[in-house]
């Protein structure tokens, strides 16, 4: 990568924009070559960005709030150097579909090549995607991606004036955290992976450890596995007080001020927790999994990403368990997170109920696709506006605790179009089309919906239902499921849920209060005008509770491991005090 890197450093490409605002002449882009051709990428999404202040970098304006500022995006594919590329004015853009939409006024402007790489597929088929390469497939921030410094230009009556870009400018690597008395960091080649995708593909974990550990060589532990989004170390875990020096933020999402040292005081709370005499000694484990679709791949198997849920399951997690003691049996595995981890534990828990012993699910992503957050995609036409005789209505996608809406199901759609079409913008809906959806002909996941106009695909949808809708599964296979799931599932759901992801909970919760044979002996939970991550806490606000996921389902693993532990398990070795 650091040959790559400083190769790419002679890269320098030029845009030059034209002063037609309706003509398709466009930008212009010229790739000048000064070293290796085999060094330099060939393929990729050439983002334009436009930023109406420079409060920070255009790369870091763009995304699905009301402060959102403008993107477009073109494909590059098979560029031969040195030839000019024309930045297409008609190219698809968000929260503008094209550059004769831009409004007059000053901009910041800046160019990103968002890098694709190609993957010759197990399947057979070849596609271009962007490789992560430690940042958790950001495309503002992925290694190796070329962009310019940002200037100011100006758009007129007549359009932009011309102006000229040089994407002189290559993100560094990023460095990796680095082991500690608590923290291990490993790196752990997949091979079932690494024969899907056609080249080698590792899994990372950073492991928490227990007190003591290197003078218990004899304790074997249970495991504690976090699933959720690309975690870049093991996070809410402190040695030392907050900063004396730290200046206090305001956390405009929880309304609270000095939010910077509330996290830093939780993660030093639970560094205390974890060393108290009586606290049980686990390993605990955060997953790293991005994909070349999104900063993780949802732990299980799927048609367009490979087979994930297998990899972690039969080939990290008893790595993990031999390097650092684990029990490695499924009574001793247990599965929580939120939001995407939340979908994840209760989604692992259900395709593998053998392999773990129990799921702590907080408001996960849709756990039923009739209520995908506010579409039923088996019955509803269309995915972006209500069904009505005469009334344009859009469909909500975000809201706040008081039903305040800032984006829609359309617009949300219509930026991730803007930052890649083929399911490759990295985003929300895009890594659930590519974790639900089968394969299409081209080796991309077929469309769930036209990305544009947001008619649904129903066989799309009826391949999601039968292998990824958890609620149905679990109805589908109960008298084969039941027993082994029975005391494994808990739900927790704020009931003013950002994305409405508790719709399809009361639909889970419908069915599972319904069973018989067994029941199923769970737990179903809302918080009162809770938001997105509420996770099962009804003594603390949001703010605090979400910090708590690493100590808070302790209690209620000990009661589990009580209940069903079998005879003759190992249930002292590693309740050592020091």
């Amino acid at each position: 990568m650091k040959h790559f890197l400083f190769l790419l450093s002679f890269i320098l490409l030029t845009i030059t924009a034209c002063t037609q605002k309706t003509t398709n002449s466009g930008p212009e882009i010229s790739i000048i070559l000064e070293t290796d051709q085999e060094t330099i990428p060939e393929d990729g999404r050439l983002l334009l960005i436009f930023a109406n202040n420079n409060d920070t970098e255009p790369r870091f304006q763009i995304n699905g709030g009301l402060k959102t500022q403008v993107v477009f995006g073109m494909n590059i594919n098979d560029h031969v150097y040195g030839e000019k590329i024309r930045f297409d004015s008609e190219s698809f853009g968000f929260p503008v579909e094209n550059l004769s939409g831009l409004k007059e006024g000053d901009y910041y402007v800046q160019a990103v090549f968002h890098v694709y790489e190609t993957f010759e597929l197990s399947t057979g088929q070849t596609v271009k995607l962007p490789m992560d390469n430690g940042e958790g497939q950001q495309w503002n921030r992925s290694p190796g991606n070329l962009f310019s410094k940002p200037f100011k230009v100006k758009a007129g009556k007549n359009g932009l004036e011309n102006f000229e870009i040089v994407l002189d400018q290559v993100i560094p690597e990023i460095e990796e955290p680095k082991d500690t008395e608590w923290i291990k960091h490993i790196k752990f080649k997949s091979e079932k992976l690494s024969a899907f995708w056609g080249r080698d593909i590792y899994l990372g974990a950073h492991i928490l450890m227990p007190k003591n550990f290197e003078k218990h060589p004899e304790a074997k532990y249970p495991l504690m596995i976090f699933h959720g989004h690309f975690p870049s170390d093991f996070g809410g875990f402190r040695t030392t007080p907050p900063d004396e020096n730290l200046e206090p933020d305001y956390s405009e999402r929880f309304s609270v001020e000095g939010y910077n040292i509330t996290q830093q005081q939780e993660a030093y709370d639970f560094y205390k927790r974890w060393n108290e005499p009586d606290f049980p000694r686990f390993i605990i484990i955060e997953i790293q999994h991005p994909t070349p679709y999104y900063d993780d791949s949802y732990a299980v198997n799927s048609a367009s990403q490979g087979p994930y849920g297998d990899a972690i399951t039969y080939e990290l997690i008893p790595h993990i368990e031999k390097e650092f003691q684990g029990m490695g049996e499924g009574w001793s595995r247990f599965l929580y997170g939120g939001s995407t981890g939340g979908w994840e534990a209760l989604a692992v828990q259900v395709k593998y109920p053998d392999e773990y012993n129990g799921c702590f699910a907080a408001c996960p992503d849709p756990i039923d696709f009739s209520s995908y957050c506010l579409t039923d995609i088996y019955k509803d036409q269309n995915a972006y506006f209500y069904d009505t005789d005469f009334k344009t209505l859009e469909v909500p996608s975000r809201r706040d605790y008081l039903g305040q809406i800032s984006s829609t199901v359309k617009q949300d759609n219509h930026l991730e179009l803007a930052l890649g079409d083929k399911s490759r913008s990295g985003q929300q809906f895009d890594i659930w089309e590519a974790t639900y959806s089968p394969q299409g002909k081209d080796g991309y996941p077929e469309r769930i919906w036209d990305k544009y106009t947001g008619d649904i695909n129903h066989e799309v949808a009826e391949y999601w239902k039968e292998n990824y809708d958890l609620r149905h599964i679990l109805e589908r296979d109960w008298d084969k499921l039941g027993e082994k799931l029975k005391g494994k599932i808990h739900i927790y759901c704020g009931d003013m849920d950002n994305y409405y992801l508790n719709n399809a909970v009361y639909s889970m919760e419908a069915f599972l209060e319904s069973t018989t044979s067994p029941y199923y002996e769970g737990e179903v939970d809302y918080g009162d005008r809770a938001e997105h991550c509420w996770n099962g806490d009804q003594e603390n606000p949001n703010h605090i509770s979400r910090l708590r996921y690493n100590s808070m389902y302790v209690p209620k693993i000990m009661k589990r491991i009580a209940e069903s532990a079998p005879v003759g398990a190992d249930l002292t070795s590693w309740r050592y005090k020091e």
